[in-house]
């Protein structure tokens, strides 16, 4: 009978080999206990019993979704903390760019790079940088010289901005708005009214349609500088017609 009930359920032809000689009662037990816990069950077998094993999901995801949620590797965290250890010793720090930083993957390489930049270590991100660039699988990216200049801009680092500038400028890649902004605002902060009217001139020939935020900061930073202010303005109501300039009084900057 016990037989007879198990073959209605479809269970494999091995199994009820192994019923034949198995004692019964159990393996009944057994097969109604498990149908009434869950849904899905492997058979091991053994000398004398069956038994059931039940997979859970312990609820994180499997496979690739998994995998792809990947940390630093350690090769590339020993790197991070070397470069750090060693950043006010100029020739150790080369010594140990040399000797590790050379040998890490592609990946690693720009993990380190991205972790340096998060870490606000620009100095030693634009180091990781030149050595990226030196590599066979480099391609130029604007991005990636975008957060470093930006970085650098910030922190009045404008001398070794504008070499990554010049770099990018000779890779023929253009930056964003945002880019131009930045790298404008930073020479006027620095009281380079000249730089930063290079960089317009710049951002006048690159192929992206030009944005008011680069124009507004440029005039509003131009204020003291009449004769260059003006032709920014003019070269702003061509482009942008509709858009309206405040222009406060002038003896506010004693031009009068």
């Amino acid at each position: 009978m016990a037989i007879r009930a198990i073959s209605r359920l479809k269970v494999p032809s091995l199994l009820l080999k192994h019923l034949s000689v198995s004692p019964l009662p159990s393996v009944s037990s057994t097969l109604t206990s498990s149908s009434a816990c869950c849904t899905s069950w492997v058979p091991e077998f053994s000398r004398s019993s069956v038994r059931v094993v039940r997979w859970y999901h312990d609820g994180r995801p499997r496979g690739p979704l998994w995998r792809g949620k990947k940390l630093i590797g350690k090769e590339a965290l020993f790197v991070i903390l070397g470069l750090r250890r060693f950043k006010d010793d100029e020739e150790k720090l080369d010594k140990f760019v040399k000797t590790h930083v050379l040998r890490l993957l592609k990946m690693d390489m720009i993990a380190v790079l991205n972790e340096l930049e998060r870490q606000e270590e620009v100095s030693l991100a634009v180091k990781v940088f030149w050595v990226i660039q030196k590599q066979a699988w480099y391609q130029p990216d604007v991005y990636l010289y975008k957060d470093l200049i930006i970085a650098l801009a910030r922190r009045r680092k404008m001398d070794d901005a504008m070499k990554l500038w010049e770099s990018m400028r000779k890779e023929d890649l253009f930056p964003d708005c945002q880019t131009f902004t930045e790298v404008i605002r930073g020479f006027l902060r620095d009281g380079s009214p000249a730089d930063a009217m290079n960089i317009f001139e710049d951002m006048k020939k690159s192929p992206h349609p030009p944005e008011e935020l680069p124009f507004r900061v440029l005039l509003k930073g131009l204020l003291p500088h009449p004769l260059l202010r003006n032709r920014v303005k003019q070269d702003f109501e061509e482009i942008f017609p509709d858009r309206h300039i405040y222009d406060p009084p002038e003896e506010i900057f004693g031009l009068r």
